[in-house]
């Protein structure tokens, strides 16, 4: 028989609270989670982006150029020679270069569609130098152009936002909810919630919204992977951490993914761990497969379907483990009876429910047996203090509770009503009665 249970002085005391209170108090973790969260990673990494080791395609040689921008903006910027313009325009549209540079034609080639921010600022920043060193201001190329729909190339990164919510949050619920279901039936729940997420973001963002014009039936598919491959993640997660897989699913596909994902600013104006982060988040692969689907620009879906293989792997291995480790510590705890603070709230406040519904049920004439049916109450049990009923709902069955006492009245109404007869003059041996 294994000993009872010993709780501490706090958890005593908090029993002691009422069970819904009890059930708030142990999921407020959660908003307080989500705020630092936010800060550490949303408020930090977009306060104030810098560039740093930006690589820009110099065609040829221009030393003059180079040695000003380096002491103008030391660590800012790094050249790259390359022979052939159209190489190094290829790798501009392809995204290893932030833009390109042809000194013999002082002339710089960009692809806003790749990302906005880096062919809006960078030229204009360099541009400055040159014109500082007596060079007229270079002529600026579009290699790839962003649609009227998307005019700041933001759209990518709300979409793969959009899919790693859906994705960890319905891996998030099989977690909390769903302990003892089979893998079986925990994939599928994945594979089909995916597939739904898919069609209904693709749909919204497309056809709907129009800010995605074509490549509907590509991005619902690419969408799909993605959200299922971050649903095994999850779901492997959640056998190790519980009802607290919102922490590690939200630090992993949403606080560090977005503001590493490059889709607002590129990794070359973030500051650390962002910049590297932006190499392993899922963020990344998901807004360069987004943005080569639909304009033709970063690299190709290589990196992003062997990023995708990765996570749903490692969530496959996870589930494999997890689970038998999660018996065991249910085992466990049935043998030895350890409980938690929420499993006691909860049952705390069941049974405080259950107490709450009995107490209904009798108010109003009713009674719960043991298998749940419902029976009515005998008359000398009835507690209701509405035995006289009322001018609207009557008795509690809904009629009088007695007959009218005093019976039927005849109407008379003034028109039939005639004067009273005089009583008849009566003859005979009974007269004088």
């Amino acid at each position: 028989m294994p000993a009872p249970q010993q709780h501490g002085a706090y958890r005593r005391w908090y029993s002691t609270l009422h069970p819904s209170l009890q059930l708030i108090g142990l999921q407020l973790w959660m908003p307080l989670f989500f705020i630092v969260g936010f800060c550490l990673c949303y408020v930090f990494a977009f306060h104030a982006p810098h560039p740093h080791d930006v690589p820009i395609a110099l065609i040829g040689s221009d030393p003059a150029f180079v040695q000003a921008v380096q002491q103008a903006l030391p660590g800012e910027f790094v050249f790259h020679t390359y022979d052939s313009l159209a190489q190094a325009k290829r790798d501009v549209v392809g995204g290893s270069m932030a833009v390109a540079y042809d000194p013999a034609a002082n002339e710089f080639f960009k692809a806003s569609a790749h990302q906005f921010q880096v062919a809006s600022l960078v030229p204009a920043t360099l541009t400055a130098v040159l014109t500082g060193l007596g060079v007229a201001t270079p002529k600026v190329t579009e290699l790839a152009p962003l649609p009227a729909w998307d005019e700041y190339g933001t759209v990518a990164m709300y979409v793969m936002l959009a899919w790693c919510i859906g994705g960890y949050m319905v891996a998030m619920f099989i977690g909390i909810m769903g302990g003892p279901l089979r893998h079986r039936t925990r994939m599928t729940v994945i594979v089909v919630g995916g597939l739904v997420i898919s069609l209904i973001t693709n749909t919204l963002a497309g056809p709907v919204l129009g800010a995605i014009h074509g490549h509907w039936i590509q991005l619902v598919l690419i969408a799909w992977g993605w959200i299922v491959a971050i649903g095994l993640a999850v779901n492997g997660l959640s056998y190790f951490v519980g009802r607290f897989i919102a922490a590690p699913a939200m630090i992993c596909f949403v606080f560090l993914s977005m503001p590493s994902s490059g889709g607002a600013y590129p990794k070359w104006f973030m500051p650390e761990p962002f910049a590297w982060l932006n190499n392993v988040v899922v963020g990344s692969s998901m807004v360069d497969m987004i943005k080569h689907q639909v304009y033709g620009v970063g690299p190709g879906p290589a990196r992003g379907l062997i990023t995708m293989a990765c996570y749903a792997t490692a969530g496959l291995v996870l589930m494999y483990f997890g689970k038998k480790w999660w018996e065991r510590r249910r085992i466990r705890a049935i043998v030895t009876g350890r409980t938690t603070m929420f499993q006691d709230a909860n049952t705390a406040n069941r049974e405080f429910l259950g107490g709450q519904r009995d107490a209904e049920l009798e108010r109003h004439g009713l009674t719960s047996t043991e298998t749940g049916t419902l029976s009515v109450l005998r008359d000398d049990d009835w507690e209701d203090d509405r035995t006289g009923g009322d001018v609207f709902t009557g008795g509690r069955d809904g009629l009088e509770p007695d007959a009218t006492p005093t019976g039927r009245i005849a109407v008379q109404r003034p028109a039939n009503r005639k004067e009273p007869r005089p009583a008849a003059a009566q003859h005979g041996k009974h007269a004088d009665r």
